[in-house]
């Protein structure tokens, strides 16, 4: 399937809140898009494997706003 894909890293505090919370998304089915999440202590790695750059944008801007509201998130129960 993969014609198109993007890896994007996140590290610090927040790759940890980002891994819990978009892990769940990451194995449910999108139309010819798959998605994975990994990683450990302070890094994540998001992989996001597309049929095609128009399936493959529209992936990528879900999950990167997905990944700023759970930051946003997280800043706002850590005060």
């Amino acid at each position: 399937m993969t014609a198109c894909q993007a890896v994007v890293s996140f590290h610090g505090p927040q790759a940890r809140i980002i891994l819990r919370s978009l892990s769940p998304e990451a194995g449910r089915g999108m139309p010819r898009v798959g998605v994975s999440i990994a990683g450990s202590g302070n890094d994540a790695n998001m992989t996001i494997e597309a049929a095609d750059i128009a399936a493959l944008r529209a992936a990528l801007n879900s999950y990167l706003r997905w990944a700023d509201v759970a930051m946003k998130v997280g800043e706002e129960v850590g005060k």
